[in-house]
Order: C-alpha cells, then structure tokens, then sequence
C-alpha cells in the first residue's frame, strides 16, 4: 500500500516516482530499515536491485521474513534490541506479491486487488461457474496480508468476497469446516449489488464547486533567453525575464524580474540602476551585490504576486495567453532559485503556483464573481 509514503529518485534526468515500506536487512545481525520501491520496479535494500535480484536477496535471508527466537536487531541511530516471541505474518511469497501491488499501483495500473474486483464484476454480470473460478482465482492472487482489506469494508472485511467466490456449498477461508447456505450467498449477491449501485452514484457525483485535479495538461515554462520578444512569444511570455515593461509606483522596468529585484533591495540608487539595467542577469547581479533589504525574505512572496498582477493587467495579450492555459499545472523553471522554480522535482515552484493564482483572479474578473467587481 502506497499510502502517504511518496517519494522519488532522479534517472537521466527523469522523475521517478516511489514509496517505502519497513523491512529487515540479515547483515550479521538484523537492521530494522527502509525499503524503497519505485515505479520502474527497482528496489533499494542498501542497493539498487530489480525485481528479480529483490527475490535472490529474500532467498538468501538478505532480506529477512523469518526473525530468529533471541536474535539480535538494531533500528539505526535509535535502539539494539533481541527478539524475543517474535511473530511475522510476511513470507518471501507474500512480500514480493505486496511488492508487485506497489508497483502496479506507481504506474496507475490495477494491482491484485484491482484485478479481483474487475472478476468479480465479470462474474456478476454473465454467473457462469467458469466466470466464479477466474474470480476465485484472482481472490486467492491477492496478497494474503491484504485479503482484509479487498472491499474497503472494515465492519465486513473480505467476508461477502470469501462467501461470492466460494458459491452455495463450498467453504470459506475463515469457516473451512462449515459449507456456504444459500441464504449466505444471497446475503453476498445483495451486498455486492448495493456496493455497484452506491459506486456508481459516487462516481456521477462532481464535487460542489468543481474538479480536485487539473482538466488541462501541465505547462512547463523553461529557462531560455530571449533577446527582443517575438512577435507570438506563445507561453514563453508568461515567464518573469520576458521584456514586457512592468510600472509599479510610476517607476517602469523592463521586465518583471527587473522589478522584483529593485524591490528587494533599500537603496535607491541601486533600485535606479537595476531598473535600467540592459539584462535580467545584469539586474540581479547589481542586486545581489546591494544585498538584501530587512524583511525580503518573509515579503517576497507578496511582491511577486503584486509585480505578476501589474504585468497581465498591463499587457492585455500576454493575460490572453495566461488565460489559455485553463487550469494547467503551472512548472516553471529558474536555474538561480528553487524557491521560484520547480527545478526537476526539487524546488518549491512558487512562481508557477504564483501564476496559477493570477490567473485563476483573471478568470475570475471576466466572469465578474469577484467580490465588489
């Protein structure tokens, strides 16, 4: 289960998403550690391995499933300790079959659970024996541990799934010795319909004030210079260097990093230089240099957004642009920042996000639901 546990590698320069799970290395003693899986099926276990490799560690004991009566163990920085009682419920077999699920589920894809349901759906709606059998199968593909936790019904747990696949006269996991009535089965045939039925409802409902997610596809505004603007900058006008003169307080910069670095420093005869200053680079460079004025750091943020209001209320095309990208996630690039920037998975992208508030008071002024508008 992937749960909140999300994390990432970098590959060739591609984010690789992944999460991590509690797992024993055996190296002499046992380390209570992280074991990392990623979408790409690569497992780190103290080193990078595939799938395949991960089963060769398990077979050795690498990776520990079996903890040893009187065993020593150590948790990092944190404790030593000895087994004693030990229970597992994880066999190498249960483990790389959790490990597949995480992996189907990095990559969007049904995972054993998932393919289960899909069954018993083929099986409800054409109730042929053959079809009860695929079912059956897939329920028993499923992970032991997580067999539980198949309908997402913590009151009823697996049990209406047990009793569908075992049929009228078969036996259940839970009750081995006790066969399937009929009036059991009919009670499983109900409840799965009332599940489809309240399914269905849940997935036709569209949240009150719209979508969670962006319709639109992501933008990334790259890093890249521009001497003179073209005649269609396209959405390369949408970033901070493009030359599209800003005027805050009757004072005009060529561009909005122009402003933002003026703004960020007291002296005003630097501010007076870095607004005529001939490029972007040139421009901070006089700021860096003038150091920052008290408070930036905790202000910045609110300067940004007023210098990004100033550009597309000031340039009426370049807010025609802003306003085409729709809801698209917004990533910008700045090679100096990764508090501005999104910087391949590692910065805080707040010019992006800064961009996405704009324009969403953009469209907001065109449908006229601002308040006071």
């Amino acid at each position: 289960m992937i749960g909140n546990r999300i994390t990432y590698r970098m590959a060739d320069g591609v984010r690789v998403p992944g999460t991590w799970r509690h797992a024993f290395i055996r190296n002499f003693d046992h380390h209570l550690t992280d074991l990392f899986i990623y979408a790409d099926g690569l497992i780190d276990c103290w080193e990078l391995v595939t799938l395949e490799e991960f089963e060769g560690k398990l077979r050795s004991g690498w990776v520990a499933t079996e903890l040893p009566e009187g065993a020593e163990a150590s948790a990092f920085g944190l404790a030593r300790w000895k087994f004693a009682e030990p229970r597992t419920w994880l066999t190498p077999e249960v483990l790389v079959a959790e490990i597949r699920d995480t992996i189907d589920q990095l990559n969007g894809r049904p995972d054993s659970t998932g393919r289960c349901l899909a069954a018993v759906d083929a099986f409800l709606a054409d109730r042929t024996e053959e079809n009860r059998a695929a079912a059956r199968d897939a329920y028993f593909a499923i992970p032991e541990t997580q067999r539980h936790y198949a309908l997402g019904d913590m009151d009823r747990k697996d049990w209406p799934l047990q009793i569908l696949v075992a049929g009228p006269g078969g036996t259940t996991g839970r009750r081995p010795d006790e066969e399937v009535t009929q009036d059991q089965y009919d009670w499983a045939l109900s409840y799965f319909e009332e599940r489809a039925e309240s399914r269905a409802k849940a997935r036709s409902r569209v949240p009150a004030d719209g979508p969670a997610t962006a319709v639109a596809p992501a933008l990334h505004l790259y890093e890249g210079s521009m001497p003179a603007p073209p005649e269609d900058p396209g959405t390369r006008g949408l970033r901070n260097d493009y030359p599209a003169p800003v005027t805050v307080d009757g004072t005009t910069f060529p561009t909005v990093a122009h402003a933002y670095w003026a703004l960020s420093t007291a002296d005003p005869a630097v501010r007076e230089a870095v607004a005529g200053a001939e490029t972007v680079f040139a421009a901070r460079n006089l700021a860096v240099a003038a150091g920052r004025r008290e408070g930036w750091e905790q202000a910045r943020t609110a300067v940004m957004t007023h210098l990004l209001r100033a550009k597309y209320t000031q340039h009426p095309d370049l807010a025609r642009i802003l306003l085409s990208t729709d809801d698209a996630t917004l990533v910008y690039d700045d090679i100096d920042s990764g508090f501005w920037g999104d910087n391949g998975g590692r910065g805080r992208n707040w010019t992006g996000r800064l961009l996405e508030l704009v324009r969403s008071e953009l469209h907001a002024a065109r449908a006229g639901c601002l308040p006071g508008a």
